[in-house]
Formats: C-alpha cells, sequence, structure tokens
C-alpha cells in the first residue's frame, strides 16, 4: 500500500541537473566504487587542509613580531617536525594508493561478457552494431543514433539528451564495448555507468557495463569533436531481460 504514494517511491538521478554539484545516483558497480573513492579521498584532504591551515594560523598567532621578537634558533630547524611532514605525507599517498589500483584494476576488468556491443562515434552522432544477433538476411542489428531537435521533444524528455535509437541493455548483465571513431577522437561517456572512454579512429577500446537496475541513463560526448561537439548526447536504456529478447525479436 505504501508503495502507492510518491513519497516513498525513489526517484533516481539519471541525467544531469541546472547547476548541478554532486554526483549522478549509481547505477553499477563501478561507479559506487569510483563515488567511494571520491568521499575517501575527500576526507583526507578535509584533514588535511584543517592541519595545515590550524599550524599556519598557530604561527602567525604565537609567533609574530610583537609576540615574539626574538628568534630563537630552534625556530629555524627541527628534526622531528621535518620528519613529520615528510612522513605523513608519504603514508597518506599509501592509504590512497591502495584502493586506487584496486579500483582501477576492477574497472579495466571484462569479466566473461554476455552481450559485446561496438559503438562507433561520428560527427557528429553514434552508430551501434550488436555484432552478437544476425537476422535472416545474415546481417547484425545496426543503428545510427541521433539527437532529438528541440522540435520533436515529447513531455518529460530532454532537451540536448533525448535521441531517437536509446540503446537497450538487459538488467544484471555483463556487457561488453567496443568503442572506436570513424573521423576524430570522441569519448563515450555515462557518468551513472561509471564509463568515459575514448573513441579513437584506427583503435578499438573495451570496457564493460553492468547495470544494477532498470532505467535510462544519459550521456554526452567528453571530448571536444568538432562544431557539433555538444549535440551528440548518448542515451542508455536498461530493461528486464523478457524486455530486452522482446526488442530483439522486433529487430
Amino acid at each position: 500500500m505504501l508503495q502507492n504514494f510518491s513519497i516513498f517511491k525513489t526517484i533516481f538521478n539519471d541525467a544531469p541537473q541546472p547547476w548541478q554539484l554532486g554526483f549522478q545516483d549509481s547505477a553499477a558497480p563501478g561507479f559506487t566504487g569510483i563515488v567511494e573513492l571520491h568521499n575517501t579521498i575527500f576526507f583526507y584532504l578535509v584533514v588535511i587542509s584543517v592541519g595545515v591551515f590550524w599550524v599556519l594560523g598557530s604561527i602567525i598567532y604565537y609567533y609574530n613580531s610583537k609576540k615574539s621578537p626574538i628568534v630563537h634558533k630552534y625556530l629555524n630547524h627541527g628534526t622531528l617536525i621535518e620528519l613529520i611532514w615528510t612522513i605523513t605525507p608519504a603514508l597518506i599517498l599509501i592509504a590512497i594508493a591502495f584502493p586506487s589500483f584496486r579500483l582501477l584494476y576492477l574497472l579495466d576488468e571484462v569479466i566473461s561478457p554476455t552481450i559485446t556491443i561496438k559503438v562507433v562515434g561520428h560527427q557528429w552522432y553514434w552508430s551501434y552494431e550488436y555484432s552478437d544477433y544476425v537476422n535472416e538476411s545474415g546481417e547484425s542489428i545496426e543503428f545510427d543514433s541521433y539527437m532529438l531537435p528541440e522540435s520533436d521533444l515529447e513531455l518529460g524528455q530532454f532537451r540536448l539528451l533525448d535521441v531517437d535509437n536509446k540503446v537497450i541493455v538487459p538488467v544484471d548483465t555483463h556487457i561488453r564495448l567496443i568503442v572506436t571513431g570513424a573521423d576524430v577522437i570522441h569519448s563515450w561517456a555515462v557518468p551513472s555507468l561509471g564509463i568515459k572512454i575514448d573513441a579513437v579512429p584506427g583503435r578499438l577500446n573495451q570496457t564493460s557495463i553492468l547495470a544494477e537496475r532498470a532505467g535510462t541513463f544519459y550521456g554526452q560526448c567528453s571530448e571536444i569533436c568538432g562544431v557539433w561537439h555538444g549535440f551528440m548526447p548518448i542515451a542508455v536504456e536498461a530493461v528486464p531481460v523478457q524486455d530486452y529478447l522482446a526488442w530483439i525479436d522486433s529487430n
């Protein structure tokens, strides 16, 4: 019964908001790890900032020309304090390095993908190929994805973000992306899925997707690729497996 009231429903933030300062809501384990690493490093940053400003404030307050007119030789050199400000940053860097490298290698790993999708960046649109599926004529599923012009937008669609053909993926499925560029360097980026990978002409870059929940996740090209760089958005729709199979059959 409570689910029928909007106050008890979760509304996810899967598209950028005006003047947004925080992250979008995570829809993949990789992005969850990125946010956790950010929060960990931010904690160290706050502690270091408070310590540095406290030391500076104390020096200015206690050792100014009025309160300490006579300079003592031990105020200019101190082996202990020099050891502290050399060893402490090294320990902090080690504490940051371990989770950083762990996340880096986890994001780079492609675990037994069930589906492979080829992504090609063009000036200025994206094209997709589902190479695992072949229709009766022996061709794989291919389509281009263009931004919807403002005149064609319907109520609830996003300006500069919605496209005519979305990338449809099943939930809780390991998906491999093969990304390249057809003309210049592009960058395929979807924040909610924790993905940002360059599309370089003549090179195949690889990454993976694991959508943990259904929804539509928006992104944009993140590499300046020409005059219409800001008008080639990305829309990935994660659906239940049954709906995904129905979409495959319809294509």
